[in-house]
Parts: structure tokens; sequence; C-alpha cells
């Protein structure tokens, strides 16, 4: 049975909540939400004193006439009726309040735009997607027709490839027409010369052991059903061939981890995750993370 999720979905008053408002009710599907909280944080909600004293009639506290606006056009977009809505907005730093309303909520899922040529910096997802304690899921401009049916799921064997696997089969239990397709990328080890082996046959070798370690996921996860690409990685960044590969293939969202199987000095995310949050602009985007599994600066130290 499919689980009640619950999101937060940042809105900054942008264009870019057009894009996300239009493709909400495909994320609810894919999800399984049953419910939003729609939440707008603004660096300053106090109207200036000039304005104030020029129109008094404008007596609706800002923060009330916002969470009125995104009512409206909430209320539009014909969203499931068993879909619980809340709205809020307020004034701080958005991070700050954002991972806040997060914890307090105790959501499963952050819904976030990327920006590309909308207006904005775009800095704020990536933020968010390295100290959120919940599941990340990007929207992008340009998603279009895009149904979220194909789904890129890079996998390399770790723990966090089984907390990944357990999400993205529950998204397609009740998902006609989706597929999976799972992507591993591996390395020939340095040193390996010293093997007596040359360059290509250790090639071979690390091929052949990830496809032992797929073959027993599968048998673990029964997923057999879902191909799965083996890749050398090369002289290029894992990240960097995940994207392309997730263009070159039309595919509709990519599904990671936020750790591998090595943690990186990026402490709060796995570093091919956070290369691909940094890079992908295109492609919408689902970083998985155990609930709650982010931890402070000096934890994260002290864990190393």
């Amino acid at each position: 049975m499919a689980q009640n999720n619950t999101a937060l979905v940042g809105l900054d008053l942008t264009k870019m909540d057009q894009v996300i408002l239009d493709n909400i009710k495909k994320v609810i599907e894919l999800l399984h939400l049953k419910k939003l909280y729609f939440t707008h944080v603004a660096d300053n909600l106090v109207l200036p004193d000039d304005i104030a004293s020029t129109y008094p009639n404008l007596t609706t506290p800002v923060d009330e006439s916002i969470e009125q606006e995104i009512e409206n056009k909430i209320k539009t977009l014909g969203l499931p009726a068993d879909v619980e809505v809340e709205v809020n907005a307020e004034e701080g730093d958005p991070m700050d309040n954002l991972l806040r309303w997060s914890k307090i909520k105790h959501v499963d899922f952050i819904v976030m735009g990327r920006k590309t040529a909308l207006e904005g910096s775009g800095r704020l997802p990536k933020r968010i997607a390295q100290k959120a304690p919940a599941s990340v899921f990007f929207v992008t401009e340009d998603m279009g027709q895009n149904h979220l049916e194909k789904l890129l799921v890079p996998i390399d064997f770790s723990e966090h490839t089984e907390v990944v696997l357990e999400k993205v089969e529950n998204f397609i239990k009740e998902k006609k027409g989706a597929e999976i397709r799972y992507m591993h990328l591996y390395d020939v080890p340095i040193g390996y010369h010293k093997t007596g082996k040359s360059y290509e046959e250790f090639a071979e070798i690390m091929k052949e052991n990830a496809k032992k370690e797929f073959d027993e996921m599968v048998k673990k996860h029964k997923i057999e059903n879902h191909p799965c690409d083996f890749i050398l990685n090369k002289d290029s960044i894992k990240a960097d061939d995940i994207l392309q590969d997730a263009l070159d293939r039309n595919i509709d969202l990519v599904v990671i981890g936020s750790r591998g199987r090595s943690n990186s000095a990026a402490l709060l995310l796995g570093s091919v995750a956070e290369r691909l949050v940094e890079i992908n602009y295109k492609v919408p985007m689902l970083v998985i993370k155990r609930q709650g599994e982010n931890m402070g600066f000096l934890q994260a130290l002290l864990n190393i």
C-alpha cells in the first residue's frame, strides 16, 4: 500500500511558481503525497511607511495577502480531494525558515524549482539539498509534457542505494507505463597495473564484479524487469555522465541517493549528488535522503 507522504512546496512569487503549480499534480501522483505545505518566505513583509501612509486602505497584513494569492492559484489546479493543503507566508531568511518548517512538519519531501532563464539566482535549492532533513524534488522550468514516467536511477550498491530502491519501487507500483533504467558507473582502481593486468582487462574485471553485485541486488529486491547500464567512468566526472545519459535518453526524472558508497568531503551530501545538483537545470531530479538524515557540521566532522 502506498504511503501517505507530506511535502513542503517552496514558492518565491516569481514565474517559477507557476511552473511548480502546473506540475504539482504529477509530483503528487508520483510521490503519493497526501498533504502539501505551500510556503513562501520573504526577507521583509513590512510595507514602507510612505506607502502605508499614502494608501491607508491597505489594512490586510502583507503575509495574509500573499497567502490569499497563493490559495487562489491553488484552487484553480483541481488537486485531488483527498490531498490536504496548508499555505503559509512569513518573514525571515528563506533557507532557515524552510528548513525549520520542514522539521516542524516532519515532511517527507521538499519541492523546489530550478531556474535557468527565469528571475532569481537559483542558489537556494542547492543549499536546501545540502542541508534539508528530507528528500528534495527539483522541478525544472521546461517540464512541459513530462509525465515523470521514464526514470534514470544511478546506483552503487551502497546502503543508500537500498533506500533509493525502496522509494523507487513504491513510486511505480501504481503508475502505469512507468519504466526504470538503473545505471552503474564503475572505475578502474589506481594501481591496477600491479596486478599484471592491462587497463582494459581490469576494467572488464570491475564490470563483471558490478554485474554480480547487481544480480544479488535483483534477487533481494526483485527488480528483474528493470535493466541496468554498466558504464566505465574514464576521465569524466560521474555526475556529468549521468546527466548526459539522462539528456540522451530523454529521461523524465533522475532519482539519486544523497550519499554513495564512500562519504565525501561534502559531508552533508554525497559528491556525485552534489555535483548533479550543481549542474542539472534540465532534467527534473529527486535527491533521496533517509528521514532526518542530515546532521550538524560538527557532528559530521566527528563521524568522519
